[in-house]
């Protein structure tokens, strides 16, 4: 497991040899990784026709002065639940850094901070995660499907999620028309 630490803090971007079509040109922001599985949220689609206004007034919060952003597909697993990836300058009751790179929030009050204007400067929300089982990463990390990069905070907070998948390529300088299926 030793080896494959590094990952928390990275993406995970799915190439043609994923063999998943749930996780086509998928890119997952890695969030923890250890002997009992690894967590990630996807950054790489978003839900058509949701956004963060329609999200806060299900749950009763008034958007305040909030941007109406896209709410993402963070994954297959408890597409109900819901996830903040931000910047480090705000902590709630669940937060978790995440290598120092970002933070991770899934309780509502990282929601109420934003909808206040007193959250963190920059965040990402997604509903679901992508998650894995003991030594199943490993696993799936030695067959061709997935290529980490470095976990750069622009790919989650300033690429569009339709970019994300050719911009986290672009920065491991991997030409996606040179990638075959496995």
């Amino acid at each position: 497991m030793e080896t494959t630490r590094f990952l928390v803090g990275q993406f995970l971007l799915a190439t043609p040899g994923i063999g998943d079509p749930r996780f086509e040109r998928a890119v997952i922001a890695l969030c923890s990784h250890d002997e009992e599985g690894a967590v990630g949220i996807g950054l790489g689609e978003v839900i058509p026709g949701l956004g963060l206004h329609a999200l806060l007034d299900q749950l009763e919060i008034e958007p305040g002065d909030a941007p109406d952003a896209p709410v993402h597909l963070g994954g297959p697993m408890e597409t109900r639940r819901g996830f903040v990836l931000h910047s480090r300058d705000w902590g709630g009751q669940d937060t978790m850094d995440v290598a120092g790179r970002w933070a991770l929030s899934g309780t509502t009050d990282v929601l109420r901070a934003i909808a206040e204007g007193k959250g963190p400067t920059r965040w990402t929300i997604a509903l679901g995660y992508a998650g894995w089982g003991a030594g199943q990463l490993e696993g799936e990390l030695v067959r061709p499907g997935w290529l980490n990069v470095e976990g750069a905070a622009d790919l989650i907070y300033a690429t569009p999620a339709a970019e994300r998948w050719s911009a986290g390529l672009a920065a491991a300088g991997v030409d996606p028309r040179l990638l075959v299926g496995g």
